[in-house]
């Protein structure tokens, strides 16, 4: 008997499918808006298209992210090091102040310094996003079994051959879930880089606040939870990859 079809489809690439369609399909859903809210003119945000929103707000987290992700990654190899280990409390403190320092304070005490735009956005998500990197990576490289290290160094393996080569690798996926909870948490906070002239998705939540549009505030609060949602179904099947054979699902 011939199988049957099976859906090769992940709900990740579903999930994509669905933010794209909705992100390229919103401008036309004027009809649709005005039908459930008559009241609010216009029924859909057009200032700017929703895909320029998006790759702004893209943007953003991704120079936000990787920045964090360097320093993040530097500070806990280096703190791991014999050179290091005295410092580590010292990292630990500053990552913590970073994360409980609200964004909305950053970006008022950033806009002086770097004028309106993306610029207090970025740095607002840089600070907030440290936390979750240093300490995975902190933890992921401590869990790198020391018998590890010493069979690579047996074998003629430099200091730095064994971090690139053994800790690095195998302490990815903790690495890889601080970053994801970084890069998502910065997808939601980005949005209030709105209040201060970044372009994101969030433009159009604060504008129907604003204007009292409820229509906008939906279009803007789906997006970005799609956003947020496949964003984080792609790190954890990174993640998932990433681990070693054998290795808890």
């Amino acid at each position: 008997m011939p199988r049957p079809l099976r859906l090769a489809a992940s709900p990740l690439w579903w999930t994509a499918v669905l933010f794209v369609a909705l992100l390229l399909a919103m401008p036309h859903t004027g009809a649709l808006f005005h039908a459930a809210f008559p009241a609010a003119k216009p029924p859909v945000y057009a200032r700017a298209s929703f895909v320029e929103l998006f790759l702004s707000q893209a943007g953003i987290v991704a120079t936000a992210s990787a920045t964090a992700s360097a320093l993040g990654i530097a500070v806990a190899v280096f703190v791991t090091r014999p050179a290091g280990r005295d410092f580590r409390a010292i990292a630990d403190a500053l990552a913590t102040i970073g994360q409980t320092f609200p964004p909305a304070a950053v970006l008022a005490l950033a806009v002086p310094a770097l004028g309106f735009g993306p610029r207090p956005t970025v740095v607002a998500l840089f600070l907030y996003g440290l936390l979750p990197i240093v300490e995975n990576a902190i933890a992921g490289l401590e869990t790198v079994p020391g018998a590890v290290r010493e069979a690579a160094a047996g074998m003629g393996m430099t200091g730095w051959q064994v971090l690139a080569r053994v800790e690095l690798p195998l302490a990815a996926p903790v690495i890889l879930a601080g970053i994801r909870v970084s890069v998502t948490i910065g997808i939601g906070t980005a949005t209030i880089g709105s209040t201060v002239g970044a372009l994101t998705l969030g433009t159009p939540i604060f504008d129907g606040l604003a204007g009292n549009k409820v229509p906008l505030v939906l279009q803007g609060a789906i997006l970005v939870a799609l956003f947020a949602i496949v964003t984080d179904m792609a790190f954890a099947r990174l993640e998932r990859r990433l681990r070693p054979p054998g290795a808890a699902r």
